[in-house]
């Protein structure tokens, strides 16, 4: 609360503070010392009134020689009413550094606060007092802390009231302060009285006197992180937790304020207009006559309620910032602590280094000293054959010459023959290559370090880059199938703040096999379907009915790829439920009963094929002739995706059909026609198609009954089912039946 008491000029408590109209304080000496005259003209001012009574209080300790300068060269107000004064009572004259006549407020660094003091001038020599008829000066008081200036009008600084709360406040204060620093006595002292506290440590909750503290509480081993604060203030001073015993007895001997206009009249209302305290008279005569009072003591009682109520915000607010600054401290020494582990893990890790770098180096030693073995071991064993070989041409030179000089012809000749034989030899003993080195002087061991050193040098924090997504988490609740498709949902886990450029979704083959990678959002990857941006659902369609499938999820960014999130598992449909295709359609076919009954508009066949496609399993499926007329004939089969739909089914190399009049029926691929069989349709027929993928072939029925033998073999590949008809014809399409006991095959095992 301290720092509230004291003045923002001076930095001192309040001496006879005033309130100015921002609602700011300061103390009136100070207010002397940075009021500003300022004239219309540029003569030069008169010289400063003084007081005819008592001289002003002396400036506080903490203010600077300004202060007290202007103090005692100013008029008080107080002074200046009770003694008489006249009209330039209270007002005050200075000039500027540039002796203008206009002063100036400016901060600085003078004074405690920032604020400029601003010296006094003396009149120029021979100055004559300015006449009271004088031509008129505004004087003007700045606020030190919001810089609104105000002007001063008759009464100067008279005019401004003065805030006897807190100048009793501020005398309480000091009392409790005084009785505070008496009170404080060490919990320790073996002395009678105990000495004064100096320090209170906040985690024993003990007073220490300084003797006391070194003895008992040295700065260190568990005591180093105490901390020490000064000693409380006394419980009956404020801010102390008493009511504060002093505050009454300063209070019981304060003088009731007096009205500013009318100094024998006490404060009994409140002008809510000007938000000030009146007198009687001031109602009866002074300006405040046609303004909205109320009684003072019901205003007082709903200011100090509404400024209650403003403190409990205040202090809800003050709650949280103190739980705030032990949230702040417990981050301190989590700092602390984890900055430690990091310096001990970045050490062990360094070490680590260290020790692998000298492993290697020990290794890379041993190759160096067994190749210079292995060199000198070749040289030395090339220069022993070498000085053998030597040793043995040189005697048998020597000896070949003792022959050469003998004179017997006969002899010569009984010898000649050997060594002549035995000096070839001894030459061919010396082949091309015999006398150079076997080895090289130079080592064949580079050593390459330059990538290490660049590893070495870019070796950082991994938490200063980016790191990898984490695990990413599959929403079970919106994965789902339907048909032969699935739908996979996924999110990533909360509070994840690293970035994801996208994920990798990856589905086995349905067989058991392994996993497979579908879906990837990336643009540089070769993946079978790729997006753009970061979608966290996805349908994959055209899959295998009654399979299973198991599929997990991974996320990436540019620093790698996360982990895989758990596996789920997905079964298909085990029948297909599907309709006709408008999209694919042709023009000419009209589709009803939700996509299930078709027709045609011309009199040419058309083609119109089903939503599902097939290339697993076996599959069956039925139509209803709903109307037949006229004999057409119809087509009921299997198609590729890109087969002609303008003509009858099966006249391309893109459909397999069967087509039927009301007569007999026939096998169709390619405009081939095959297997004439006896049995026709009508309206009311139905038309059954067994696809069988496992054993690889088609067949066909009519009212429950097979329609001559299976109509084609050997057939791979992805099929949809298929329809051809014109205008005469109707069917409506039955999907979603289990395969009929008298046809249905085993399911062959996956693998």
């Amino acid at each position: 609360m301290e720092e509230e008491l004291k003045c923002p000029v001076c930095g001192s408590l309040f001496r006879e503070p005033i309130i100015l109209p921002c609602s700011h304080n300061v103390c009136l000496p100070c207010a002397r010392t940075i009021a500003v005259q300022t004239p219309e003209s540029e003569q030069h001012l008169p010289p400063l009134l003084h007081s005819r009574g008592p001289a002003p209080p002396a400036a506080a300790p903490g203010a600077g020689p300004g202060a007290a300068a202007g103090s005692a060269a100013c008029l008080d107000s107080e002074s200046a009413a009770g003694g008489g004064g006249g009209d330039h009572a209270d007002k005050l004259s200075l000039h500027s550094e540039t002796d203008s006549g206009y002063g100036s407020y400016t901060p600085s660094l003078k004074s405690p606060n920032g604020v400029r003091v601003l010296p006094l001038v003396p009149a120029p020599p021979g100055a004559a007092a300015a006449p009271r008829g004088a031509g008129p000066a505004s004087s003007s008081l700045t606020c030190p802390q919001c810089h609104r200036s105000a002007s001063l009008d008759q009464r100067g600084l008279r005019g401004f009231q003065r805030n006897r709360l807190l100048e009793a406040i501020v005398q309480r204060y000091q009392q409790g302060r005084a009785a505070a620093a008496a009170a404080a006595k060490c919990q320790l002292c073996d002395r009678s009285p105990p000495e004064p506290a100096a320090v209170l440590c906040e985690q024993c909750e003990v007073l220490y006197c300084a003797a006391c503290q070194l003895r008992c509480h040295p700065a260190r081993g568990p005591f180093a992180k105490h901390r020490l604060a000064p000693p409380p203030a006394h419980p009956g001073a404020p801010g102390g937790g008493g009511d504060g015993g002093g505050g009454k007895g300063a209070g019981g001997g304060r003088k009731l304020p007096t009205c500013a206009e009318h100094d024998l009249e006490n404060y009994s209302m409140y002008c809510v207009s000007c938000r000030s305290p009146v007198c009687y008279q001031c109602l009866e005569e002074g300006k405040h006559n046609k303004h909205d009072v109320k009684a003072l003591g019901a205003m007082w009682k709903q200011h100090k309620a509404q400024l209650s109520q403003a403190l409990n915000g205040v202090s809800d607010k003050a709650k949280e910032a103190k739980e705030f600054l032990v949230q702040l401290k417990n981050l301190l020494q989590q700092i602390q602590e984890n900055g430690l582990d990091y310096e001990a893990c970045l050490v062990a890790q360094c070490d680590a280094l260290v020790d692998a770098l000298t492993r290697q180096k020990a290794k890379l030693l041993t190759k160096v000293t067994k190749e210079r073995e292995h060199k000198l071991k070749v040289v030395w064993d090339q220069i022993n054959h070498c000085t053998l070989k030597l040793r043995q041409s040189t005697g048998l030179m020597e000896y070949c010459l003792e022959v050469i000089k003998e004179n017997d012809p006969s002899g010569f000749l009984q010898i000649s023959d050997a060594l002549i034989k035995r000096v070839q030899v001894s030459q061919e003993q010396w082949v091309k290559g015999a006398l150079e080195p076997k080895v090289s002087a130079e080592f064949d061991l580079t050593l390459d370090s330059e990538p290490l050193l660049q590893s070495i040098h870019q070796l950082d924090f991994i938490q200063m880059k980016c790191r990898v997504p984490p695990v990413p988490l599959l929403q079970l609740e919106k994965c789902c199938t339907r048909n032969n498709s699935v739908t996979l949902a996924w999110r990533m886990p909360p509070l994840s703040h690293n970035p994801v450029e996208g994920y990798i979704l990856e589905l086995d083959d349905g067989d058991g096999g392994q996993f497979r990678v579908r879906i990837s959002f990336s643009i540089y990857l070769c993946f079978f379907e790729v997006y753009v941006g970061k979608e966290t659902l996805c349908t994959i369609d055209g899959l295998h009915f009654n399979s299973t499938y198991n599929a997990r999820v991974k996320a990436f960014n540019s620093s790698g790829v996360g982990p895989y999130s758990k596996t789920v598992i997905l079964q298909t449909s085990d029948v297909a439920w599907f309709t006709f295709d408008p999209s694919s359609a042709h023009r000419d076919i009209v589709l009803s009963n939700d996509n299930q009954t078709a027709t045609c508009n011309s009199y040419d066949d058309r083609v119109v094929l089903g939503t599902a496609a097939f290339s697993k399993g076996v599959h069956y499926w039925e139509l209803h002739v709903d109307r037949y007329d006229n004999h057409p004939d119809p087509a009921f089969g299997i198609a590729r995706i890109n087969v002609v739909k303008d003509m009858m089914l099966g006249k391309d190399d893109k459909a397999w059909a069967m087509y039927v009049d009301n007569n007999r029926s026939w096998f169709m691929h390619c405009n081939s026609h095959t297997n004439r069989t006896e049995g026709g349709v009508s309206k009311g027929a139905t038309v059954g198609v067994l696809l069988d993928l496992n054993k690889h072939n088609l067949t066909f029925y009519i009212n429950g009954q097979q329609q001559g033998p299976p109509a084609f073999e050997n057939i791979e590949g992805v099929f949809m089912p298929a329809l051809s008809l014109n205008r005469n014809v109707q069917v409506t399409l039955h999907t979603g039946l289990e395969v009929p006991q008298s046809v249905k095959q085993p399911k062959l095992p996956n693998n």
